[in-house]
């Protein structure tokens, strides 16, 4: 699967204008700076989130629903579904990201965006329209996810969107692609190694991500801000010690960056998946159908491979899925 420019959404608000904006902050992560040449929206405008928000209190993740068999042809939704309706506006609206190196991200030479997750949006765009360039990419950050949702401001949301309960409450999710484990971006030569080498010195994190849950309950000092892009370089100014998400994103950044290494154990795992609203199951059972053909074909794991052999000590491999009905 490789990445192409997308186009303009017919169906949703002005809100998405068709700019070639860059993540300001993330530019000098990318190589430079990203070039121009495929619309991205901007992100929905509204206030900022704080912390993680918790819509109702809840013990248990549910799982998706099944795919219905076999998937419809590329280019004949059936009538009244919510595919038909995507179909008919021209373009998937896809929630991304385009700051996180190998995941999501802005290709300072094509313009493009790129990485596993843009793959993953560019199958489910040429299940429904035989095209994966069809797609209006919306960037959005990390507490904006489910309210792009909510708002009917994105189709789907695939970025780094970790499952967890509390999300479930407005947000149904595909059966999970890909494991990730929660660690450490440090500098070289900081002497720090694990949680507890800290010392009550800062660790930053996205700002309502269940990483800013999980160092909360550590007990650690933390700061957060809208992208880790930006806490990398709060860190490259000495004003945090080390910057905390998933593996799979500090991978992209250890990578962009010679003088920071990943360390640490596991300190949470999680199962990203694609986000869609609670009241189109028909679009969840479509996505999990195109997720079952990735792995059947292989090409979900060969996707994986490609982006983080030598990345990782261990490439992540597909999660099997599990559905509820």
């Amino acid at each position: 699967m490789t990445t192409a420019p997308a186009g303009v959404s017919a169906r949703r608000p002005a809100i998405y204008l068709a700019v070639g904006a860059v993540l300001a902050l993330g530019a000098a992560l990318l190589s430079g700076g990203a070039a121009t040449g495929e619309p991205v929206a901007p992100p929905p405008a509204g206030p900022q989130a704080g912390a993680p928000a918790q819509p109702a209190a809840c013990t248990e993740e549910r799982e998706s629903l099944r795919p219905r068999d076999p998937l419809p042809a590329p280019g004949s939704m059936p009538a009244g579904s919510t595919m038909a309706a995507i179909a008919a506006q021209g373009r998937l609206v896809a929630g991304v990201d385009q700051g996180k190196f190998l995941a999501g991200y802005r290709d300072p030479l094509a313009g493009t965006l790129k990485g596993s997750d843009i793959d993953i949006v560019r199958r489910i765009a040429a299940a429904i329209f035989g095209d994966p360039e069809r797609v209006q990419y919306v960037v959005l950050n990390i507490a904006d996810r489910a309210a792009a949702l909510e708002r009917n401001q994105v189709d789907v949301v695939v970025n780094s969107f970790t499952v967890t309960c509390a999300r479930q409450q407005v947000v149904e999710f595909s059966a999970p692609y890909l494991p990730a484990s929660q660690r450490l971006l440090v500098p070289l030569g900081s002497g720090i190694r694990e949680v507890e080498d800290l010392g009550g010195r800062t660790v930053c994190t996205s700002r309502g991500s269940t990483t800013e849950v999980e160092l909360r309950k550590l007990g650690l000092q933390v700061e957060t801000l809208p992208g880790i892009p930006d806490c990398v370089l709060e860190m490259q100014r000495g004003r945090v010690a080390a910057v905390s998400s998933d593996d799979v994103i500090l991978a992209g950044l250890a990578a962009q960056d010679p003088n920071t290494r990943v360390v640490g154990r596991a300190l949470d795992t999680s199962r990203y998946a694609v986000g869609m609203r609670p009241d189109e199951p028909d679009l969840v059972r479509f996505v999990n159908g195109v997720l079952e053909a990735a792995r059947a074909d292989g090409s979900l794991a060969a996707n994986f491979r490609y982006w983080y052999t030598g990345r990782l000590d261990a490439v992540p491999q597909p999660l099997p899925p599990v559905y509820r009905d």
